[in-house]
């Protein structure tokens, strides 16, 4: 058994710090659980200037480089933390401290939902692991669960809320009836949002995450492109005030299901009924919903996002990969994904769907609507009219469960009425 377990930590930004901190700060702890003394050995950063911004944590500089392949070379290294984040060179990186049978710690979900196999393969050729818990949902343990705790199960689906930014943007607009880019301009005022914000408000973020969840949930190889995506920047204050009084919240959903003839992978906003657990998830926090055969339905619930909350999964996995390390156990956490599945294409999705619709104020615009409803096989469960501005109309329309082509067929041909000004919306109705 060794004495002292070498870390070279890969990025030193936003979590790389919280990690440095908490293995700082709890040493003497996790040498007792761990039964050596667990060394951050290297530190390699893009700019030696970011240790510099630094000062609270106190980094020894001779520890310091912006050499990250030395220190994957570095044969006294023993785990490597990647926390620089992106595709590459972290992919890279990875494969070169996996082919030096290093045991490797990651949070890139870009890597994972992109090269999961590739990575995962070679760690299984190594005989080494890769852990990625903080990956997915940050501070909330969701990948150990559903590879070790669940695995007793067949898991049918996957419901989370899986982006801080956009569920505090919703939250906010829910809130106090403001604006997609009053909320965006607030969330980015309080660090929670990115200067360029597109990965998660258009649903990219997201995507990566589910793509990793139903790859493990589901024991297949699901990749980002696969997902089908949507972001919330289409969402109106009229649809958030409509959603309210009819009962239902607007959430961005990762949603996962295994059904008969495929995978359901997607990421799009929804309406979902106010009782619902999920709807009541707030601001930044994150929630993952799971539905098992054998544990029923389970939910995990915290923050996804920050410095401590995701440093605090990296250091579980760092701690987890140095047990191994002292009980010779290392490789035994493979990838699961042994399946191959198709996705579905979203025009096969059954849903209800709401749909809010700007058009002339006049007699007989609702029956020319309905008729093309009624044409396309779209059955409508509820028609509210509101007043618009001017000589407009709102219709509000509540689908009962319909085939998403038919209801995009039927949209389409809306749009050529010459009653009809807009269809601003288009929204599914889930029922989690």
């Amino acid at each position: 058994m060794k004495k002292r377990i070498n870390i070279g930590l890969l990025g030193l930004g936003t979590v790389g710090s919280g990690v440095y901190a908490i293995l700082k700060k709890r040493r003497r702890e996790l040498k007792r659980l761990v039964d050596a003394d667990i060394v951050v050995k290297a530190i390699a950063v893009k700019d030696l200037k970011e240790v510099k911004n630094r000062p609270e944590l106190k980094v020894d500089p001779a520890t310091v480089t912006t050499d990250a392949a030395a220190i994957v070379h570095d044969p006294e290294i023993d785990i490597i933390v990647e926390l620089i984040g992106g595709r590459e060179p972290a992919r890279s990186l990875i494969l070169e401290a996996l082919r030096h049978g290093k045991q490797v710690v990651t949070a890139n979900k870009e890597v994972i939902a992109n090269d999961g196999e590739e990575v995962l393969s070679l760690a299984d050729e190594m005989g080494v692991d890769v852990l990625f818990e903080a990956s997915v949902g940050g501070g909330i343990p969701i990948i150990h669960p559903l590879k070790e705790g669940l695995v007793g199960n067949k898991i049918s689906r996957i419901v989370g809320i899986v982006n801080g930014t956009t569920n505090y943007i919703l939250s906010r607009m829910t809130a106090d009836g403001i604006s997609f880019k009053e909320a965006l301009k607030e969330a980015q005022k309080n660090g929670y949002a990115e200067r360029n914000p597109d990965a998660d408000v258009e649903g990219g973020d997201a995507a990566a995450k589910i793509a990793i969840l139903s790859s493990i949930a589901f024991n297949d190889r699901v990749k980002a492109p696969q997902v089908y995506r949507e972001g919330i920047s289409a969402i109106t204050p009229d649809d958030i005030r409509y959603a309210d009084e009819m009962g239902y919240v607007i959430k961005l959903l990762a949603i996962g299901k295994e059904e008969a003839d495929g995978l359901d992978v997607r990421v799009h906003p929804a309406m979902i009924d106010k009782s619902h657990p999920l709807a009541g998830v707030n601001d930044v926090f994150n929630a993952i919903f799971v539905e098992g055969d054998a544990v029923g339905e389970v939910m995990f619930y915290g923050r996804g996002a920050g410095s401590l909350p995701a440093a605090s999964a990296v250091v579980g996995d760092i701690v987890t990969a140095a047990r191994d390390i002292q009980n010779n156990d290392t490789g035994k956490i493979g990838c699961t994904c042994f399946e191959i599945k198709p996705v579905k294409p979203i025009g096969d999705l059954v849903s209800s769907f709401y749909l809010l619709i700007e058009s002339n104020d006049k007699p007989g615009v609702l029956a020319q609507v309905s008729k093309v409803f009624g044409d396309a096989n779209v059955s409508l469960a509820s028609v509210i009219q509101k007043n618009g501005a001017g000589n407009s109309a709102q219709l509000v329309f509540i689908t009962y469960p319909v085939k998403e082509k038919n209801l995009r067929a039927a949209v389409a041909k809306i749009e050529k009425l010459e009653v009809v000004k807009k269809v601003v919306n288009v929204i599914r109705v889930e029922s989690v």
